[in-house]
C-alpha cells in the first residue's frame, strides 16, 4: 500500500495534478494588441515664422511688377524715369522760406500727352495735379529720401544734409511732407530723386 501511495504521488507531480493533462503554457499577449493600447505621441506643432510688421508707407507697385502693397497703386501708363526736379519757393514764413520739389519724368512727349498734357511737352509730372494716382506714381519713380527714409526727394544745402537752422546746411525737412523743406538762410538748395535726377534753387 505504501508503494502504491508513492507511485500515486509521483504521478501527481509528473502530470501537474490534472488528470494526466499537461499544464497549459501561459498565454502571451498579442504584440499588435498591446501596440493598439499605447497612445500615439502627439504630432509636433509646425514651426510658425513670425510675420514681419508691414511697411507703414510702402512704395506702390507698377502693374505686373508683383511688388508693393499700397492701396493706391500707379496704374498704366507707367511713368518713365525721373529726369529732373523742379524746385521753387512754396511760401514765405517768418524767418524761413518753404521750398517745394516737383519731379518731372521724361523725355517722353507721348507719355505726357497720354496723361493729359497736350501742349507738346516732353517732361511732365508723373500725373497731372489733382489726379488720384499722382502721389502713387511720383512715389514709384522718386523713391525714398536717403536721410529720412520717407517717400520723396533727398534735400541738401551746399552739399550737406538738412539738419536745422543752426547748422552748416540751414534747412530742415518738413515734418509731414518730404517734397517740402524749410530754409533759414542764403544758399543753394538741392532736391534729388533716388535715381540721381536733381533740381536746385539758390536763395540769395
Amino acid at each position: 500500500m505504501r508503494r502504491l501511495a508513492g507511485i500515486a504521488a509521483w504521478l501527481v507531480l509528473f502530470t501537474g495534478g490534472g488528470c494526466g493533462t499537461a499544464p497549459e503554457e501561459p498565454t502571451r499577449p498579442d504584440s499588435n494588441a498591446l501596440a493598439s493600447l499605447i497612445p500615439a505621441a502627439p504630432a509636433p506643432s509646425p514651426t510658425v515664422s513670425p510675420t514681419p510688421p508691414p511697411d507703414d508707407n510702402p512704395l506702390p507697385a507698377a502693374p505686373g511688377s508683383g511688388g508693393g502693397t499700397s492701396a493706391a497703386s500707379c496704374g498704366p501708363p507707367v511713368p518713365p524715369q525721373v529726369a529732373r526736379v523742379n524746385v521753387k519757393v512754396h511760401s514765405s514764413q517768418p524767418s524761413r522760406l518753404v521750398l517745394d520739389a516737383t519731379p518731372l519724368v521724361g523725355p517722353d512727349a507721348g507719355y505726357c500727352a497720354q496723361i493729359g498734357y497736350t501742349d507738346g511737352r516732353s517732361f511732365c509730372p508723373a500725373r497731372p495735379d489733382g489726379h488720384p494716382e499722382r502721389e502713387a506714381c511720383e512715389a514709384l519713380r522718386v523713391g525714398r529720401a536717403s536721410d529720412t527714409g520717407r517717400i520723396g526727394p533727398t534735400w541738401s544745402a551746399e552739399g550737406r544734409e538738412c539738419r536745422g537752422p543752426d547748422t552748416p546746411a540751414p534747412c530742415l525737412n518738413h515734418p509731414d511732407n518730404q517734397y517740402l523743406v524749410y530754409t533759414y538762410a542764403a544758399g543753394t538748395f538741392r532736391a534729388c530723386a533716388s535715381d540721381g535726377a536733381c533740381g536746385q534753387i539758390t536763395r540769395p
